[in-house]
């Protein structure tokens, strides 16, 4: 036990050892690493001598200085820096100060011509390890640096401010405003009225500035050195500016100008310094030119005397950042000022923290509770009296299907506020959408479906769970209040009624066309019956229900009257009679033909491909007796007697003999008796022509539509009515709770 014990103390020791030695890892600055410059020889061009680091020759070996420092020296003579594709001549490097003095050579080119520089200088084309000694204003500099930190007053500094000088080429003279300095171009050769202009980076060219006439040919600076003294006397504090190398703007000539560039202007290594020395984004500031001493901010809001900042430190100045500046900003909300207390300190990064922040958050979180509160009430209430829908929400939940659920709101974005109206049927109406994908929808808008949502249930059930290229995709639903809506892949062509009942030329298709969509459709019932899991008998096919794609690929659609069936050759139990009149099978509502199975879709497939091959309807409804014209009696007699039936359209005896197949395949499909019809996968063998000979089936045999009409068979059945002059399909309803067919057709 106490070796135990003695291992467990050994291993949470060890374990807290390699904690904190992973903390102070962490803590470590960020560039150690970037300080342990390997030794290399110094090197020298020119008058520029013991070059070192960060600097580096052109032909240094690889481990010497910083690649982004690298100097050209050329005919041992002349240093040259590049950066932003322009090469500047180096007059000085300062070591200690962390400068380096650039000229730009456009004034050695021509000596008998006015100087003005080759290159165009700003501050966006200054790399990032360079800088300007003062960034922007000669002001920022005061703020950069809290005088009381030093410890002795009066403290004086010195720093360099930048004076920007544009050369402005004018059509005519100006002699209107004393900033614009005439350049002397008369041995140039070149026309026009040269100006140069001085400005520092706070009094950038403004547009209101510029001549009209004058365009900005090039800018450069100048980088001029000042004395600033700090004074604090009591309470109050002041800054005493001497200007030791500067140029009055007022009689100002292009030769004290001229000079003054001459001399070159200062770029600084200090950031780089500062991240070596400090740690990424920290800042510092030199104290010490002759020693190249530098002070690290930011450690604890501030400066600190030393070449980086501490671990310690690091994690009191966050500490002392966050909760200073949140007092701060709550101090500045209530009636006293702290203002005197914390501005010293410089201490403004969460002041915002404090004044907005915080009193926004309490804000928020008192109205969140109220809101929470009324939502709830409303969930309460809404539950109450909203048990009408709770079989279709429960359904939706434990099926764990793939469509997806949509919003009412994203619903109307989709459609653009029920904007473009595809078609109208019993259960609503068909609108065409886009999603976000730029995928075009169909969204069909069951607002007059059952009470109990069962026809919804069936359509989301039946082809929701399933995908095939002949079966139309759903993509989604909506169940708002009493309104539900489906949303499927849009179907470009619209359904099949519209090419083989049309009487126009444009809209035929070839019989070979119709051969291809038959089987398309074949194979889509086939894969309804023994495809799924579980077997899904359709009740409505039709011609209305079949959908065209683009490329005439057949989509089976409308599955409102659709049932899920667990055995595949055993009979359903029905209610009621479904589908719709003319492609009904006669055991729907026929008790004495024995049960209903699949060969119900069978029969409907059969009656679909009669009125494909013949591009005409079954039945004439201006026949005196509807048995003397119903069209699978005629085309069976033909077959019978032997006659040839040459149908209209069909350009090739190859056609008439696909067109006889076709026929011959209908008329075993719409046998009375259902055991004598095929199954959907025996029909797609003799539609592929795998069955070489195809026997003539028994004659159909006829029932009674018109009586059974007028009998009470159940409220899912839909009747065509037909129009004798266009032929023309429009659906009638016995009762509302029939489904809107036809999701996709473009009227």
């Amino acid at each position: 036990m106490e070796n135990e014990g003695w291992s467990r103390c050994s291993f949470c020791a060890g374990t807290l050892v390699s904690i904190l030695a992973t903390i102070i890892l962490l803590l470590q600055p960020d560039n150690c690493l970037a300080k342990r410059h390997p030794p290399c020889p110094t090197s020298s061009c020119g008058q520029i001598r013991n070059i070192s680091y960060p600097f580096r020759l052109k032909g240094d070996p690889g481990l010497c200085g910083d690649p982004r420092y690298e100097l050209d020296c050329v005919n041992n003579a002349t240093l040259l820096l590049t950066f932003s594709s322009a090469k500047y001549l180096v007059r000085e490097i300062d070591y200690k100060g962390y400068k380096i003095v650039l000229r730009d050579p456009g004034q050695d080119e021509d000596a008998n011509c006015s100087f003005i520089p080759r290159y165009f200088l700003s501050a966006p084309v200054v790399p990032y390890h360079f800088a300007a000694v003062v960034y922007n204003c000669p002001t920022l500099l005061f703020s950069a640096v809290s005088p009381g930190d030093f410890g002795s007053e009066p403290f004086t500094w010195e720093y360099w401010y930048t004076v920007r000088i544009g050369y402005f080429n004018c059509l005519n003279p100006v002699s209107d405003d004393p900033r614009y300095v005439k350049v002397d171009r008369s041995g140039c050769g070149s026309g026009g009225h040269m100006y140069a202009v001085l400005g520092s980076l706070c009094d950038v060219f403004n547009v209101k500035d510029i001549k009209v006439g004058c365009d900005l040919m090039v800018a450069t600076v100048w980088t001029p050195k000042q004395n600033v003294t700090y004074h604090k006397y009591g309470e109050s504090e002041s800054w005493e500016v001497e200007v030791l190398e500067g140029i009055s703007e007022r009689n100002v000539t292009y030769d004290d100008i001229q000079r003054k560039i001459s001399e070159g202007f200062w770029l600084s290594w200090l950031p780089i310094v500062c991240e070596d020395r400090c740690g990424k984004g920290r800042g510092c500031h030199l104290i010490n030119q002759s020693s190249g001493g530098t002070l690290c901010r930011n450690c604890y809001y501030g400066y600190h005397d030393s070449q980086k900042c501490r671990p310690w430190q690091k994690v009191l100045g966050n500490i002392e950042a966050y909760l200073g500046d949140i007092i701060y900003g709550i101090g500045s909300r209530i009636p006293f000022s702290t203002k005197q207390i914390y501005e010293p300190l410089g201490l403004y990064g969460g002041i915002f923290i404090g004044r907005q922040i915080i009193p926004i958050f309490l804000a928020a979180r008192y109205m969140f509770g109220v809101v929470l509160i009324f939502v709830l009430f409303i969930c309460k209430w809404r539950r109450r009296h909203s048990s009408i829908y709770e079989n279709i929400e429960n359904f939706l939940l434990d099926s764990h299907l793939n469509p997806i659920r949509y919003e009412y709101n994203e619903i109307e974005k989709m459609t653009k506020g029920f904007k473009v109206k595809l078609g109208q049927g019993g259960f609503g109406a068909v609108y065409k959408g886009k999603l976000r994908s730029g995928l075009d929808v169909a969204v069909k808008m069951l607002t007059k479906s059952n009470d109990n949502g069962q026809d919804f249930i069936n359509e989301v059930a039946t082809i929701g769970t399933i995908h095939h290229v002949n079966v139309v995709r759903l993509i989604g639903y909506c169940v708002h209040r009493k309104t539900r809506a489906l949303v499927y892949e849009f179907m470009s062509n619209g359904s099949l009624d519209k090419y083989i009942f049309s009487k126009e030329e444009s809209t035929h298709l070839s019989y070979e066309k119709i051969h291809e969509i038959s089987l398309g459709i074949a194979r889509g019932i086939a894969y309804l019956h023994q495809g799924c899991d579980m077997q899904i008998l359709h009740f409505d096919i039709k011609p209305h229900n079949i959908l065209l794609d683009d490329n005439f690929v057949p989509k089976v659609s409308d599955f409102g009257r659709a049932k899920l069936h667990a055995t595949i050759d055993g009979v359903v139990n029905m209610t009621a009679a479904r589908g719709t009149l003319g492609y009904m099978a006669p055991e729907l509502y026929y008790n004495n033909m024995g049960g209903v199975t699949y060969k119900a879709d069978v029969y409907s497939f059969g009656m679909l491909l009669m009125e494909m091959t013949s591009k005409r309807r079954n039945s004439n409804p201006d026949a005196e007796h509807s048995s003397q014209n119903y069209f699978p009696f005629w085309i069976y007699d033909q077959f019978k007697t032997e006659k040839n039936i040459d149908m209209q359209y069909a350009s090739s005896e190859e056609e008439n003999i696909l067109v006889k197949r076709m026929f011959l395949i209908a008329l075993w499909c719409i046998q009375l008796n259902p055991s004598d019809r095929p199954s959907m996968k025996k029909v797609i063998e003799m539609l592929e022509g795998v069955i070489e000979s195809l026997e003539l089936p028994p004659k159909p045999s006829f029932y009674n539509i018109e009586a059974y009409k007028h009998d009470d068979i159940g409220s899912d059945v839909t009747e065509y009515t037909y129009s004798a002059s266009q032929h023309d399909e429009s659906i009638t309803s016995d009762s509302p709770k029939n489904i809107e067919t036809g999701i996709n057709k473009i009227t």
